[in-house]
């Protein structure tokens, strides 16, 4: 055991109370969410910048002594890599997310240039025990799983708004801000929580800014990333978490795409969370998208798309494409948010819109 000064607390470990200095041991278990100290190794001019355990974005350079997780990512649009099987002082890893995953990256985006290199100085310890000077390893989130496993779900009847994507990076974070934004300037209390993907606050806080009373994200209950075998039991206890606060509505973003390694297929074909959604909209990143991905929705799922938005509906043409061809409205999150707003009250039925 060591101690190691930090420069930087990446925001997968946010939910820990740790200081500038830090205690490390040697002995580091090669689980997903063991929170590590390592050295970066080298200096990037793109994808150069961390969330820190604050929320505000910070340069990354060679030198830095930086706290993260461990975890693996499967992105369409970004780094992917895997949890090494083993971990010890010294080996050299990569940074796979600007919230701080650490992993051996397979596969390189090219617009991001190669990943940050790190070397891994050890564990992090937290010292639980009173008194005695016995540390344990460190790892992310502090909330347990309700235990529940599948069927109906009792939300005492709270609607509940999902927003899907065709992928990454296709709006869906803007729709719910703008849901949220509209539905609180009406005065109603809006919960949200982000459902899948790999651990990054960004768009929860996005979410708080937008208005929201409560927000969760799946890092708060130990995951780094989600999958499919965990993403259903995450979505049924943060639905009932939130539910228990009885706001107007919940509001979740299902990260990555419908069809993706996040585990957005294993939630949707989960009846008792699919018959809880009162309201789904699909972002959509072009009107092909858009048309495949509410017809997968209703023949693998049942379920069918209240409205379309992100990119597909960023002028006349897509949502004139949308209407003919797709047969739901379009609503642009950025230039029609009210207009969105307004439209899930009314699907929802909320009363005063």
């Amino acid at each position: 055991m060591r101690s190691v000064v930090i420069d930087k607390m990446a925001s997968v470990a946010s939910g820990l109370d740790l200081g500038r200095e830090l205690r490390v041991g040697e002995s580091i278990p090669g689980e997903e969410g063991v929170i590590v100290a390592v050295e970066v190794l080298n200096d990037k001019s793109s994808y150069n910048r961390l969330e820190l355990a604050s929320g505000r974005m910070a340069r990354v350079r060679s030198g830095d002594i930086v706290v993260g997780a461990l975890g693996h990512r499967k992105a369409l649009f970004g780094y992917s890599g895997h949890l090494p099987e083993t971990v010890k002082r010294g080996d050299v890893l990569q940074l796979l997310n600007i919230g701080g995953v650490i992993g051996v990256c397979d596969s390189v985006n090219a617009t991001m240039g190669a990943p940050f290199d790190v070397r891994v100085l050890g564990v992090v310890l937290e010292f639980p025990y009173l008194g005695q000077r016995v540390g344990v390893p460190a790892r992310v989130g502090g909330q347990a799983l309700d235990g529940e496993g599948p069927g109906e779900l009792n939300l005492g009847g709270v609607p509940v708004v999902a927003l899907a994507g065709t992928c990454m990076n296709s709006g869906k974070t803007a729709a719910a801000c703008a849901i949220i934004g509209r539905l609180r300037h009406e005065g109603y209390v809006v919960d949200a929580f982000k459902a899948t993907g790999v651990s990054l606050r960004r768009d929860i806080l996005a979410m708080e800014d937008a208005g929201a009373r409560n927000t969760a994200i799946f890092t708060d209950f130990g995951i780094v990333s989600t999958a499919p075998e965990n993403a259903p039991p995450l979505v049924r206890s943060m639905l009932r978490q939130m539910a228990a606060a009885a706001p107007d509505v919940i509001l979740f973003e299902l990260g990555d795409g419908i069809l993706g390694a996040y585990g957005v297929e294993a939630i949707l074909a989960d009846e008792g969370i699919r018959s809880s959604i009162s309201c789904l909209l699909l972002c959509a990143s072009d009107p092909v998208a858009a048309w495949g991905g509410a017809r997968l929705l209703k023949e693998l799922y049942g379920i069918e798309v209240a409205a379309v938005t992100g990119p597909a509906t960023d002028n006349q043409v897509g949502l004139d494409i949308l209407g003919q061809r797709v047969g739901v409205p379009g609503y642009n999150a950025l230039t029609q948010s009210a207009e969105l707003g307004e439209f899930v009250a009314r699907n929802v039925s909320l009363g005063r819109l």
